[in-house]
């Protein structure tokens, strides 16, 4: 499946950027031939590779690609990531998409790391969250695994997560968890996020496999791990709101399971990423 929403994102973003036709690169000679590189300028978590491998797939023209390094890899700065040779038009085309996919991933995938290492030390988990760029929510929650995050649900079909205004509509907590067990069994994951203890009790109560502490102080998470070891070991606690990457390995202190962070795939910048032309008789610098 990832492969074919790779696809359609190489498709979208060649649609976009080309249009009726590079008019720059049909200046060069159609049998001119190139090599390149890409470079990383500062350092990162490489992440984006099937993409740019799609991009020139998708153009006309073989290029070859020997990737030098893998997704999931930590970079240092000025690190050539791979060598590329091939029709020169075509490697004019595809840079900008390549690298708009390779820089964006990589982004992603560089800051989910930093918070992996604030938990290292612990057996709290790090989820992404839905707050990701629209039509890349797939190549988005795959840079988080190789930052070394984890997943929350991909979408509104694969987990229920209630929240206020669900909870509102269906005339309270257990009144929501009783529907959702009723309309599709024990096989879906229910999760119910509350806003404080008397909430949480009642979801734990009324069966949830999951808790999100929606914006709990230090102090009420602590509670909130006592009261869930108190009445159901079993269920899981998630923190989420507005978690910052100074505070997160004092929340994973607290005992929760999970600590989502939607920071990861709203607020990322790109990695500053460079492809850069060499005379193919050199060896790439």
């Amino acid at each position: 499946m990832l492969e074919q929403i790779i696809a359609e994102d190489v498709r979208r973003a060649l649609a976009e950027d080309l249009g009726v036709g590079d008019l720059t690169a049909d200046l060069i000679d159609e049998s001119s031939r190139a090599s390149a590189y890409i470079v990383t300028r500062e350092p990162a978590v490489l992440c984006g590779a099937p993409w740019v491998e799609e991009v020139f797939g998708q153009l006309p023209g073989e290029v070859r690609i020997d990737w030098r390094h893998r997704d999931g890899e930590h970079l240092d700065a000025d690190t050539r990531i791979c060598m590329l040779s091939g029709p020169a038009r075509t490697l004019l085309t595809g840079e900008r998409t390549a690298l708009n996919f390779l820089q964006t991933l990589s982004g992603t995938a560089t800051l989910t790391a930093r918070y992996v290492a604030a938990l290292a030390s612990s057996h709290t988990v790090l989820l992404d969250t839905r707050k990701t760029i629209p039509g890349l929510r797939r190549a988005q929650k795959y840079a988080v695994r190789c930052g070394g995050g984890q997943n929350h649900r991909m979408g509104l079909y694969d987990e229920i997560l209630i929240k206020e205004n669900h909870i509102l509509a269906c005339g309270g907590i257990p009144q929501a968890i009783s529907r959702a067990r009723q309309a599709h069994g024990p096989n879906v994951s229910i999760e119910v996020e509350v806003e404080g203890l008397d909430e949480l009790v009642e979801a734990l109560n009324g069966g949830a496999d999951k808790v999100l502490l929606d914006n709990f102080g230090h102090a009420l998470m602590v509670q909130a791990v006592a009261l869930r070891d108190q009445h159901r070991p079993d269920a899981k606690l998630e923190v989420s709101g507005g978690i910052e990457l100074a505070d997160i390995s004092e929340i994973a202190e607290t005992g929760v399971d999970y600590i989502s962070v939607g920071a990861l795939t709203k607020n990322l910048q790109a990695v500053d990423l460079s492809m850069r032309f060499y005379s193919g008789r050199d060896k790439c610098p």
